[in-house]
């Protein structure tokens, strides 16, 4: 009979004990299975958000990725991006707190962006028209409102409303610009109290009192498939020395180095403790059954069956009652992940879009490599035990007792 056909019986034979086995490692192994996906999650599900919008590299003026300041002379630099054959498209985006008012109602705090060719996947319309779509003639001052303000302020296409240019913490005496609402959108990374507002850049620079200003906070471009995102960086820096460009991929890095390394570190912590949780339970279950066992292996070892068949046994119990629960895991972690996913993006400030757990086959290897390493190490005290077990002298206590 082969190690893996007693280990076969022995398991069908103590059913509470390997039921009990089974369920303790489901529930550890889902936890550890949960924890990979959480460490990788957002960066993922960051980086995805990125590349759905339709832009692959970012242009700033300075201070880094995370801080706007105006690109100087914006609207020319745009101009020969866009002549660049490495490149599809390019969009200038300007962004300033402002106040709306409506006919009824108090006046709210909103974010105004105002774009030129940004609205292709940087929001989706779900009412009325777009900005490239406005009738003719078209509105002086045409306005895309975030699904969530729009039904605060329950407004819609074709409502008039005011708008007003107020930096925060500074006092201003601009006056206000009648403006239409033309579409309701939902942004990409529009969060559920997103109070975001879109208009074009001319609207904007009137809204802002601006004449002759030429200075974009922020330059969106998308690549030819052919050239890439990096090819595409190194042909807007010939365009323009010194011209701060980053690809997806860098601010994905850069976010990964500063803004997601708490839930990496969450995420080591906690796998590592679910870990040694397993190993535990397993190991002690193994380890109680040898001890119940011995007058039954040391008989084993007395009709011929030798130390490696026996530790062949014993592993693959161990491999048995690990990978029972390590396949049950697989769908209550994602169970499990789904409830606290949906918890987590209750967090204020957190785009609609974005998780917390993210599948990737990666995590499911690394879940698979945690399991079998565990499954080995829990089965090798128990192994000891067994093949270093003395036939005789344990068989005379066996009959004795």
């Amino acid at each position: 009979m082969t190690a893996f056909r007693l280990a076969s019986r022995t398991i069908r034979r103590y059913r509470a004990q390997t039921g009990l086995a089974v369920a303790g490692v489901a529930v550890i192994g889902a936890l550890l299975f949960d924890m990979l996906l959480l460490s990788r999650g957002l960066l993922l599900s960051f980086g995805d958000l990125l590349d759905r919008a339709g832009f692959d590299v970012r242009v700033s003026g300075g201070g880094g990725m995370s801080l706007r300041l105006p690109i100087p002379d914006s609207s020319s630099l745009v101009a020969a991006i866009r002549a660049l054959p490495e490149v599809r498209r390019a969009a200038e985006i300007r962004i300033q707190t402002a106040i709306l008012r409506t006919r009824v109602g108090r006046p709210v705090g909103i974010t105004l962006v105002g774009a030129d060719g940004a609205n292709e996947g940087g929001w989706t319309i779900v009412a009325g028209t777009d900005l490239t779509a406005l009738p003719a003639p078209p509105p002086r001052c045409p306005l895309i409102v975030g699904r969530p303000l729009a039904v605060q302020l329950g407004v819609g296409p074709g409502d008039a409303v005011a708008l007003a240019i107020e930096p925060a913490g500074t006092a201003t005496a601009l006056p206000s610009l009648e403006c239409r609402i033309v579409g309701v959108a939902q942004f990409a990374f529009g969060t559920a109290t997103d109070d975001t507002v879109a208009t074009t850049l001319g609207a904007f620079h009137e809204a802002a009192g601006e004449v002759g200003e030429d200075e974009a906070e922020l330059i969106l471009v998308s690549s030819t498939r052919e050239a890439g995102p990096m090819a595409a960086i190194e042909a807007i820096q010939r365009v323009r020395p010194g011209a701060r460009a980053y690809s997806n991929e860098q601010v994905v890095e850069q976010f990964n180095r500063n803004g997601f390394a708490y839930f990496r570190q969450i995420s080591l912590v906690l796998s590592s403790l679910t870990m040694a949780f397993a190993f535990l339970l397993v190991a002690t279950l193994l380890t109680v059954s040898v001890n119940q066992r011995l007058g039954e292996i040391a008989a084993l070892r007395a009709i011929g069956i030798g130390r490696a068949r026996v530790a062949a046994m014993l592993l693959w119990e161990s491999a048995l009652l690990v990978g029972g629960g390590g396949l049950l895991a697989i769908p209550l972690g994602e169970i499990l992940a789904t409830g606290l996913d949906r918890i987590l993006r209750q967090m204020p400030g957190l785009p609609e879009q974005l998780h917390f757990f993210v599948f990737e086959p990666r995590a499911l290897a690394i879940h698979l490599v945690v399991l079998a390493t565990t499954a080995i190490a829990a089965a090798a005290y128990p192994v000891w035990l067994a093949t270093r077990l003395p036939i005789a002298a344990t068989l005379r206590r066996e009959v004795v007792g």
